[in-house]
């Protein structure tokens, strides 16, 4: 485990929390925009102005998934609901897993368990989010009991957004992969997600 994963584990002041989700905000909202131009017409892009996050963390996170929601609900009006799924979540993975290898390197991840976890703890406090990892029968489980997104994300924006989470796993070792099975926005006490090694 590097020094710098070490020490961000425990420590991250206020300022870099804000930075750090200042950047996913940029660039996963940049990513919708990009669905945006690319499938439909130039009246149909949202007005751009909430790329730009203002106050304390809370405030930050709403404005946020407020934009996210906007997205994600004109790409469903101008595809549909399954089009609009799978291209926005496909869209996300690669966002996320960008992301994920930038913290990788900027945290000095390593291709164990145990960096992964870590590093996904850090990354999760930007967003608002506590999480466990369970051993059920072999199976590597997250369980998300507490998100602060899920405030404010609708259901649509979840499972498309969540794809992001999933990339930046990949994005932190190759060698693993997640996938969400439930969401607190879709009624669930809590979310699940499954851990397991690539299988090449």
């Amino acid at each position: 485990m590097s020094i710098r994963l070490k020490i961000a584990s425990f420590w991250l002041p206020d300022f870099i929390l804000k930075k750090e989700l200042n950047n996913v905000a940029r660039k996963t909202i940049e990513g919708l925009d990009n669905l945006l131009k690319q499938y439909g017409s130039e009246t149909e892009i949202i007005d751009e102005s909430d790329k730009v996050l203002k106050g304390n963390l809370k405030e930050r996170r709403f404005i946020m998934a407020k934009a996210h929601n906007k997205r994600v609900s004109v790409l469903i009006d101008m595809l549909g609901y399954e089009k609009a799924v799978k291209i926005g979540r496909n869209a996300m993975f690669e966002v996320g897993y960008k992301l994920g290898q930038n913290a990788r390197r900027k945290l000095g991840a390593r291709d164990n368990f145990e960096d992964l976890e870590l590093a996904a703890s850090i990354l999760y406090k930007i967003l608002g989010i506590n999480f466990k990892i369970e051993n059920k029968d072999g199976n590597i489980i997250m369980i998300v009991n507490r998100c602060a997104l899920s405030k404010y994300y609708s259901p649509e924006s979840c499972m498309i957004l969540s794809a992001a989470d999933e990339g930046v796993v990949r994005g932190l070792n190759e060698n693993m992969s997640m996938q969400f099975k439930e969401r607190i926005t879709d009624g669930a006490s809590e979310c699940m997600a499954c851990i397991n090694e690539v299988k090449l």
